[in-house]
């Protein structure tokens, strides 16, 4: 077992963890994604042994270790803004916790060679961290927090500071290192990419609880919810009401419009079309999807690789995502006709 959490409660008033069931399993890489103030901070903080929760258990490897003070827990934590001592140099600062662990100078640095050499930094082992790249300033941090070989590694927003590129190698450095030691991961981030790409499942915070957890591609493309839809990218969201079924595919009444969804509800409902799910063209075109609706483009943005397309159907406003070749090649402007194709099991329903 990695970590079990069970009704973990803790107020700091006005904020409060509200009643955390979470269990998450020896060498999984499990990502708890949320907006900010959401509570994911505050939740690793309270498994490291920061703050003592009002309530619950927590569990590590089958230990129960809720009273336990933080050192005896085991565990490595990389702080948000690295926390690195500025005074010590790179070995320094990746051998501090073995040294306050006694152990004896020689397996220390043999302990700190391996890992800094791991990690690839060990071009930095005589630097001092001001002098550090933010990707060498993370990847010490990481050092630091492997080196003792801890049972559980909790990652608090590790990649914010750093610019899209050095992320994105830092992401790629994050699986290796996954991959390669197996160990217990619990990250925190409220980037959808960096969540997508690591998680081997994933958890959705908000105002202190887990809303929903799941697989990635369960999570982005079944919300459980329309906070979970509106935060993992379903931009178009629309209130409903099924108005007739034909065994599993439903007939649903947008403010006049209908489409068709795969649900087992009925009645009132929220429906929402992630952008990128949604087909457009100029003409209509024979296809197995269940949803062709026409209208005409009334606001466009280019976001480089990508446009989006703001499409008015019959009075609704739909969002649609294309690529740029595909943008150019359709030649589209504002006030163009497209067509909107989507299938039904595209369509989530809450």
């Amino acid at each position: 077992m990695g970590v079990k959490i069970d009704h973990l409660s803790k107020s700091w008033p006005p904020f409060q963890i509200r009643d955390v069931d979470l269990s998450v399993a020896d060498g999984e890489y499990f990502v708890i994604l949320g907006p900010t103030g959401a509570g994911k901070t505050l939740l690793l903080e309270l498994i490291v042994g920061f703050h003592r929760p009002d309530s619950g258990r927590i569990w590590i490897n089958d230990q129960d270790v809720t009273l336990l003070s933080p050192e005896k827990r085991n565990v490595g934590f990389v702080f948000q803004d690295y926390a690195l001592f500025p005074h010590l140099t790179v070995t320094e600062n990746v051998e501090f916790g073995l040294r306050t662990r006694g152990m004896p100078k020689a397996e220390r640095v043999k302990t700190v060679k391996k890992i800094i050499d791991f990690l690839g930094i060990s071009h930095c082992r005589d630097r001092l961290p001001t002098t550090l790249s933010g990707g060498e300033q993370q990847k010490t941090a990481l050092a630091r927090a492997l080196v003792t070989n801890p049972l559980v590694f909790l990652l608090d927003e590790p990649l914010s500071a750093l610019d899209q590129t050095t992320q994105e190698r830092l992401r790629s450095e994050l699986r290796r290192i996954h991959r390669e030691l197996g160990i217990t991961t619990v990250h925190v981030t409220h980037n959808h990419a960096e969540a997508f790409m690591l998680a081997s499942r994933m958890g959705v915070m908000r105002n202190g609880s887990i809303v929903q957890v799941g697989a990635p591609d369960e999570v982005f493309r079944r919300p459980r919810d329309s906070f979970v839809a509106d935060f993992v990218g379903f931009e178009n969201m629309f209130k409903g009401k099924v108005i007739g079924k034909e065994r599993d595919v439903a007939r649903i009444d947008i403010g006049g419009l209908e489409i068709e969804a795969l649900t087992d509800r009925s009645g009132s409902c929220t429906v929402g079309i992630r952008p990128d799910d949604i087909i457009v063209s100029k003409r209509v075109f024979r296809s197995s999807v269940r949803n062709m609706v026409g209208g005409k483009v009334v606001d466009l943005v280019d976001m480089g690789t990508t446009v989006k397309l703001m499409v008015d159907i019959e009075g609704i406003p739909f969002t649609a995502l294309v690529t740029k070749r595909s943008f150019v090649e359709m030649k589209l402007k504002k006030g163009y006709p497209v067509y909107l194709s989507f299938k039904a099991s595209s369509v989530s329903v809450m």
